[in-house]
């Protein structure tokens, strides 16, 4: 994919196994995206979710401080587009989150460049 389909969309990424997350921060960075995060705790992404600029965000559903349904919520009340990462399937997530775009855990780098772009294209598509 185009380096400049991503340019200039800003990614929260909210995970907290290190790993998985300078592997996503990476890829991101890789497409063009700006990374907002990584961010490991409950606490920081809800603060982040609140108040940061950022365009689309990666939601690890269980996270350091519980699970991230707050932050989804606070992305909702803004309209910002999320997609979760996790092993969860749709029985584990609120009934009020369980449309909303997965990418389930394992998943490699194409499924979570379609993901970005899922996420990215939307954002564009809402600022035409």
């Amino acid at each position: 994919m185009s380096k400049d389909r991503f340019a200039g969309c800003r990614v929260l990424v909210v995970e907290d196994e290190m790993l998985i997350a300078m592997l996503i921060e990476e890829l991101l960075q890789t497409l063009g995206c700006h990374v907002v995060g990584p961010v490991a705790t409950l606490e920081k992404a809800l603060e982040l979710a609140r108040s940061e600029t950022f365009d689309a965000a990666l939601l690890d559903v269980t996270i350091r401080g519980g699970k991230v349904y707050p932050v989804a919520e606070a992305l909702l009340a803004r309209g910002i587009p999320f997609a979760f990462a996790s092993g969860y399937r749709d029985w584990a997530l609120p009934e009020a989150l369980r449309n909303h775009p997965r990418l389930m855990k394992p998943f490699n780098k194409t499924q979570l460049e379609e993901q970005v772009a899922s996420l990215c294209n939307a954002v564009n598509s809402a600022s035409r």
